[in-house]
């Protein structure tokens, strides 16, 4: 089974709508992993996720972290830097994730899987991509965002993943 790409377009800042994503997926009991071969933009992000809500907290860690294999959210330049295969981080291999008619993006939760999801902050699709149970993008209003999501569109639909559009555009990050 292809794996499924959300694509969520218009976002206005697209590293606090990342946060956002990750604390509903985390509530929702779902594990997932943050991508990105930029260790600054990590960084970025992974100290806004400590700090975007005085009230939240999402429990992170970088996948090569002792911790890692215990925590809910990793953060990897690498997906090759993930758990070993046989670890909790398998996927179940009917693509998990919820209903198709469910949004995403929505901040309404959703029903939880036993598959990890892959929130895709690179430039380019990630190199491991049909192991993740979904795939999660998020595309701001700056145009050389939006072309780098075209390509990466074009390319997982060259794959055979099955894509889907959200507009987030009226949504506050």
């Amino acid at each position: 089974m292809a794996t499924r790409v959300d694509f969520a377009f218009g976002a206005s800042d697209r590293l606090r709508m990342a946060c956002e994503v990750v604390r509903k997926h985390h509530a929702a009991g779902r594990r997932v992993v943050v991508y990105t071969r930029d260790m600054q933009h990590l960084v970025r992000f992974d100290r806004l996720l400590w700090g975007f809500d005085a009230t939240a907290f999402v429990p992170h860690v970088m996948a090569d972290d002792p911790l890692a294999q215990d925590t809910p959210v990793l953060l990897a330049t690498s997906l090759a830097s993930l758990p070993a295969a046989g670890s909790s981080l398998d996927a179940k291999p009917d693509g998990g994730g919820p209903p198709a008619e469910q949004e995403p993006f929505s901040p309404k939760p959703v029903d939880t899987t036993d598959s990890w999801w892959l929130l895709n902050l690179d430039h380019d699709c990630p190199p491991e991509a049909p192991v993740f149970g979904r795939i999660l993008e998020i595309v701001s209003n700056q145009e050389d965002d939006r072309q780098q999501a075209r390509a990466r569109w074009r390319q997982y639909h060259a794959s055979g993943h099955a894509l889907h559009a959200h507009d987030v555009s009226g949504r506050q990050p």
